[in-house]
């Protein structure tokens, strides 16, 4: 049941996105998929993130982060803001700090910046709320990446249980 329970949440329609987060002068990026709209007034995302995940004290302590949306070709972009945190992700790569200093990638097709609101448990991750204060589309024409494009890049499939649980 492991495997059928990888392809039944592989359904769910969800975008691939680039977090960049930024603390005292340290930037770093990460690919995220759980990423929604909640609010219209005000504008809130919110990003599921394990707490145990490197970026997250960044994030909490920064109190921005900035949420890139990668174009569906660029799976490569997915794949190098998945390696572990030893390595400078945004070496080489072009990008530019934002109105609130997080990382925004020149490659996205559209990008957010968010200040921290607040947070909340949700099982094994936290929910992050952020209150959009910038953001822009740059190409317009352009489709954004799906989760299901990635396949089985991020080894998710894995940590599923065995059943319904």
């Amino acid at each position: 049941m492991k495997n059928d329970l990888h392809f039944l949440f592989q359904k769910l329609t969800h975008g691939v996105y680039v977090i960049g987060v930024s603390c005292n002068g340290e930037n770093n990026a990460f690919t995220a998929s759980w990423v929604m709209q909640v609010s219209f007034t005000p504008l809130l995302l919110a990003l599921s993130i394990h707490p145990d995940h490197s970026s997250y004290k960044m994030l909490i302590d920064g109190g921005v982060f900035s949420v890139n949306v990668l174009p569906k070709e660029r799976l490569d972009l997915a794949e190098h803001f998945g390696l572990p945190v030893n390595t400078d992700k945004l070496a080489g790569l072009a990008w530019h700090q934002g109105k609130t200093t997080v990382p925004v990638l020149d490659d996205a097709i559209a990008f957010f910046e968010c200040k921290f609101s607040h947070e909340c448990e949700a099982g094994d991750h936290r929910l992050v709320i952020g209150r959009v204060v910038s953001g822009a589309v740059r190409d317009p024409q352009a489709l954004p990446m799906n989760y299901r494009d990635t396949g089985a890049m991020d080894g998710s499939s894995s940590l599923f249980p065995e059943d319904f649980i």
